[in-house]
């Protein structure tokens, strides 16, 4: 038996539904859905190890796209008041596939750039909190 390596059709539609669902789109701020076509790719291209979580959460909600949005706000009301982990890993995918989309971090006022090689500015704190830590004995052992 072969397992697939990734996400059917179908499994797709309902992805893209609840995604949306998740993060609507916004005219008001110029931001796009979840749902958008680029995040979607993201999260399809991407899911690696999360698949088999990605896969029993859209299995749970199997067929989500295709219910009335009476039925669809029912069923998902139902299925987030249950949990669990695989809930909680597609919500986890879908939110850092859409935060990491270029167009969402500009639109939160940052460059749209890895952190390196130019790095990011901190800001100095308090060094003296580090105290405590340096005058306790050594937690390892001597080798």
């Amino acid at each position: 038996m072969t397992t697939r390596k990734e996400l059917s059709p179908a499994e797709i539609r309902d992805l893209r539904c609840v995604a949306g669902l998740m993060i609507p789109p916004s005219a008001e701020f110029a931001m796009p859905g979840a749902d958008d076509d680029a995040v979607i790719a993201d999260i399809v291209a991407t899911v690696g190890r999360d698949l088999a979580d990605v896969r029993a959460a859209l299995a749970e909600i199997a067929g989500l796209a295709d219910r009335a949005p009476p039925a669809r706000d029912a069923a998902v009301a139902t299925w987030r008041a249950a949990g669990g982990a695989p809930l909680a890993t597609l919500s986890r995918v879908i939110l850092q596939c859409y935060y990491r989309d270029d167009r969402v971090v500009r639109a939160l006022g940052r460059e749209a750039r890895a952190p390196f090689p130019l790095g990011n500015v901190l800001e100095q704190g308090d060094w003296s909190l580090l105290d405590p830590v340096r005058a306790r004995a050594p937690i390892w052992r001597r080798a």
